[in-house]
This record gives structure tokens, sequence and C-alpha cells, in this order.
């Protein structure tokens, strides 16, 4: 072997070496993973209260990466977007977690409702585009209507948005109920309930 290509072999054997190294120090060993997941759940849960669930995620993605075999981080991740509204993102994690294990009910629970409620979202806004005409609006009306009938307004609509509409649906039904209501009847004075002077004094009780 030339000098020139035993060079060139001791380089790509050097490069190996290092490169397994540093992939070696990405990934955690079990006892490692457990101590960094439980910082991380702390730091996590800081940011939240603190309103900050992007940077939540974050630390969580950046735990993630470096530990490619481990589900736990994605799915705090599903659950943190969820919870937030972002249920595409969240269905993104949750497969994450089912390619890792596909008995995790959680996951499933998450990829279902935040996909039922995505596509409920869609078919409301189909409903109420004015410019929407013939089968396709008719469709979407049907089938949010048998999604809602099926799996409850609950399930389908985020609780914060059904309580506001449950609060204003009560306040239109009670408007409705007093515009409906009958004035109370006028009660007659005292002076005008006694018999006249002169009069039958039984005539009251006709």
């Amino acid at each position: 072997m030339s000098k020139k290509k035993w060079l060139v072999s001791f380089l790509a054997i050097g490069i190996s070496v290092l490169s397994g190294c540093a992939s070696n120090k990405l990934v955690m060993t079990k006892e490692e993973f457990v101590q960094a997941m439980s910082q991380s759940g702390a730091q996590v849960d800081a940011l939240l209260e603190k309103g900050e669930s992007g940077e939540a995620v974050t630390v969580l993605a950046d735990l993630a990466k470096r530990n490619p075999d481990r589900k736990e981080p994605w799915g705090r991740m599903a659950k943190i977007q969820f919870d937030s509204g972002n249920y595409a993102q969240a269905i993104v994690s949750a497969e994450e977690v089912l390619q890792r294990d596909n008995t995790d009910r959680t996951a499933k629970s998450i990829r279902a409702v935040a996909g039922l409620r995505v596509a409920s979202q869609s078919l409301a806004d189909l409903r109420n585009d004015v410019e929407l005409k013939g089968n396709a609006r008719a469709d979407a009306a049907s089938l949010a209507a048998v999604m809602r009938e099926t799996l409850g307004e609950d399930v389908l609509v985020p609780p914060a948005e059904l309580e506001a509409r449950k609060k204003r649906e009560a306040a239109a039904a009670a408007a409705r109920a007093k515009a409906r209501a009958k004035p109370a009847s006028v009660i007659a004075p005292d002076d005008e309930k006694q018999p006249a002077r002169g009069g039958d004094p039984f005539s009251q009780l006709k």
C-alpha cells in the first residue's frame, strides 16, 4: 500500500471513530435519560406556568433528538400541543409516540380527538361559507351533525369555546323567556276593594 493510500485510510478510520464517539455522547443511557427527563420535566413545568408553551416544546424536542428511541418526550409534547390548541402538531407528536409504541393509549386518544377537532373546524368553515354551494356544503353540514350526535359536543369543541357558547345560548334563552313573559296583573288599591257606601255588602262575594 502506498503512503498516500495509507494516509487516506488512516484519516477515514479516524473520522469514523470520532463520529462514533460523537454519536455515543448524543445517545443517553437509561439512567441518564431518566435523570434528564426529570430535569426537563421540571423546566417544562416552570415554562408552562409562565405560559411559554413554545419554549417548553423546544426543551422536549431537544431531549427527543438526543434520544431517538424514547417516546416520553414526544408524549409530553403531544399533550402540551393539544392543550394549547395546536392540534395538527399534536397529531404529529402522537404519531411519533406510536411509531415507538403502537399500544400507547394516550397517544391514540390525542391523535383521535385532535383529528376530530381539526375535521370539525374544517367542516364548520365549509358549512358557514356562503360561497360554497351544492353537494359539498350539504355533505359538510350533514357530516358535522353526525359527528356531534355520535361523539358529543364536548369531544369536538375545545372546552373554553364550548363553555363560552353555552353561556351565550343560556343568555339568549333567558332573553327570549323574558320577552314572552306576560306583565304582572295590576293589583287594585285597597279603597277600590271596599263596597260603596249604602251598597250591598255582599256584592264583593258574587
